[in-house]
């Protein structure tokens, strides 16, 4: 895995930061296919109460993502790496039984943000999905919408959950 950790908000890791997570993410090696050549960014902040780190992992078929927040560095890794290792772990579980199954491919990382008040922009490869698949991938990523290829209609849809916890389904048509 190729790892790149990177400092924000005033901290500059330092080498022992550095080799403590690239250390940490050999966890994931028998979990995650095609280790080798997966990229890994970790992003490390400094505030006046606490450390925040940042793991992003975008693999074939899912991306990873933890936030965690500790009064240590070391442990803000930990507590990441194990929300990744979950994460893994609970995907692998779903789709065992569902071969096949896709879930987002990549994401563009490092593209400039074209206006002031959009601050990160981000590409994804829709694949072909179920209702069902779409709301397991939502989960997993601990996001609150997701954006699919709806597999019956071949539409792109938005599935999010609603304040009441259903889920409600956004489908586009074109003029």
């Amino acid at each position: 895995m190729k790892v790149e950790v990177v400092g924000k908000n005033g901290f500059t890791p330092s080498d022992a930061n550095k080799e403590y997570a690239v250390k940490k993410l050999t966890k994931l090696e028998g979990l995650i296919a095609d280790y080798e050549n997966v990229s890994a960014r970790v992003v490390c902040k400094v505030y006046k109460a606490f450390h925040k780190v940042e793991v992003t992992i975008p693999t074939k078929n899912i991306i990873l993502r933890a936030e965690v927040e500790e009064t240590d560095i070391y442990a803000a890794i930990d507590g990441a790496i194990d929300k990744l290792m979950k994460q893994v772990r609970r995907y692998n579980d779903r789709t065992k039984d569902k071969l096949g199954k896709k879930g987002i491919r990549s994401v563009e990382m490092g593209v400039p943000p074209k206006d002031e008040r959009i601050v990160r922009d981000k590409n994804v490869d829709l694949e072909p999905m179920t209702r069902d698949e779409a709301i397991d991938q939502m989960e997993l990523l601990g996001h609150d919408f997701f954006i699919y290829l709806d597999k019956e209609t071949r539409k792109t849809n938005v599935i999010y959950v609603r304040n009441d916890g259903d889920y409600a389904v956004i489908e586009t048509t074109t003029k």
